[in-house]
This record gives C-alpha cells, structure tokens and sequence, in this order.
C-alpha cells in the first residue's frame, strides 16, 4: 500500500472519530456510507490490531488503540492542511490560501472588515477562517496566523503585542426604555444579565477580581456571538468590546467606569511563514489593522 493510500485510510479513521457514525464521516469526506466502511475495515486489516471502532446506541466508539492514534492523526491532518496551503502559492507571491484563526467575536465582528480591505489590495489571497474561543496549535500548524488574547508561550512563534481593548455593560435602547438603566453595581440584580454558562480560568482572569455566578445571568451561553445578538435584540445587559459598541449608536453603556473588562491583543505567526510574502503581509495587514480597533476602543 502506497503512503497516499494510506493516509486515505488513516484521514476516513480520525473522520468516523470525529463524527461518531459512518454517515457522519461519509458527508465531512464526501464518500458514501458503504465506501467509508470499507476503508475502515481496511484500515484495522493494514494495522492488525482488531477492530478500531465498536458499535453503540451512540454510534461509533472508539478503541483504546483508536483513542492512542488520535493525537498523531490529528497531526498528520495539520500537517496534510499545511502542506496543501503552502502549495496554494509561492514564496515570494502575493496569493495562496491564509488560515487565521480567532476568537468567535473578534471573527465575526472585527475581521471581516480588514480581510476585505486586505482582499481588495490583493486579489490572489484566498482566506480561511477558523473561529473558535480554544487556542489553537501553531506549531502544529493549525493555522497560519492567529488573533490571541493570552501572550503565546512558544518561542518558535513571532508575535506582536497589539495593546488592550476595554469591555463594558451595554443595552439596547430598546431595553432601557421598557426597563430603566441600573445606576449601581447593586440594581444589576434586578436585571436580565447576559452572561457564560461555564466559567473558564480565562473568564475568571478578564472579571479582574469580580464575583461572577451563572446564577446572576437570565440568559446563559458559551458562544460570544450569540450572546453580542443578544444584547442587539434589547434582552438584556451584557458585555460588549468598547469598539465594536461604538459602531451602533442603539447600544447604551452601563455603569461606565463601574464594571469595565480588559482583554489583550496578540498577533501571532510561526517564524518560518514570515519568509512567506502572502503571510507576512496578511500578519502586517492585521497588526495595522487591530492597532486601529485597539485604538478606536480608548477613545470610547
């Protein structure tokens, strides 16, 4: 068997892990159901150890040996996505793919404007976008290029420390016409908060000290997103980047200078893509172009 096909087989295993079910597989892959289980079988002949998957009332469950391979084949996955990406362009071009990964709010409210304007003054960048509040291997190479709010640790990564942007309590108007503004920390109790529904380490860090409890919140979730809508829609007071607040004039600061979060900004790539002419330019492209974000947000 051929490193391609088998990597075929090894790419239709960590599928079927990922999604639970044969069918499931077969649409991430773009393969019948019938073609995947074969490649299955395939896959557990060429390695000898017995069955790599057991059946159910959930699906598919992996094995031990399944479960001990994952973490390579996601590797080889990373790897595989990062070597058809430095195939998409040369060197010394201003075209190919860029994945980017960032946070959901910062991807959907914040890139979207830069990577048009980097779009437009380069018309051969193709773009992905991986949103997602995790942090996500670069070294690895998970992605090409990352937004963080946390400084990385890894030495092989360049990084440009961007600054801080300030998170206060917004509401709509539409909110505070039906219920009125708190003008205390204490009045928040007698509100519809908007808040987490698990609480992280990195939540935590960003309340600076604040005691939060879910029990406060009359409306709990975990995507940053939605929970931006939220506010948007007048359910209730929540917190919103000074910046992108400042963008719709129907968002009403709460408290101001009572409850205020801080986030940092950190731009960051593994060293060897800086060689890269399609990669540093998207890396210079979002650091002037986070500078200005960062800095709309302290003049809020």
């Amino acid at each position: 068997m051929t490193g391609g096909d088998l990597w075929t087989l090894y790419r239709t295993g960590l599928a079927v892990l990922t999604e639970g079910s044969l069918s499931g597989a077969g649409r991430l892959l773009g393969l019948s159901q019938p073609t995947v289980g074969r490649q299955v079988e395939a896959l557990e002949a060429q390695l000898g150890r017995g069955r790599l998957f057991t059946r159910s009332q959930r699906g598919l469950l992996p094995t031990e040996t399944m479960l001990a391979m994952r973490p390579h084949l996601e590797t080889m996955a990373s790897a595989a996505a990062a070597a058809a990406r430095a195939g998409s362009g040369g060197s010394e071009e201003l075209a190919g793919v860029v994945r980017i990964t960032a946070s959901e709010i910062v991807g959907g409210e914040v890139l979207p404007g830069l990577l048009a304007s980097l779009r437009s003054a380069h018309r051969g960048l193709v773009f992905e976008l991986s949103l997602s509040n995790r942090t996500e291997d670069m070294l690895r190479r998970d992605a090409d290029i990352a937004v963080r709010m946390v400084q990385p640790a890894q030495k092989a990564l360049v990084s440009r420390h961007i600054g801080k942007v300030a998170l206060d309590l917004y509401a709509h108007e539409s909110y505070a016409r039906q219920y009125g503004l708190p003008q205390s920390v204490a009045d928040l109790a007698g509100h519809a908060l908007i808040g987490f529904d698990r609480a992280t380490p990195f939540l935590n860090a960003a309340a600076q000290g604040l005691a939060l409890d879910r029990n406060l919140f009359a409306l709990r979730l975990d995507n940053d997103l939605a929970a931006l809508a939220a506010v948007r829609a007048g359910f209730g007071i929540g917190p919103v980047q000074r910046p992108i607040a400042a963008r719709d004039p129907a968002l009403v600061k709460v408290l101001p200078g009572a409850v205020a979060f801080e986030l940092e900004f950190w731009v960051v790539m593994h060293e060897d893509l800086k060689r890269t002419r399609r990669m540093r330019a998207v890396y210079d492209g979002l650091v002037e172009g986070l500078t200005r974000h960062v800095g709309q947000g302290k003049r809020g």
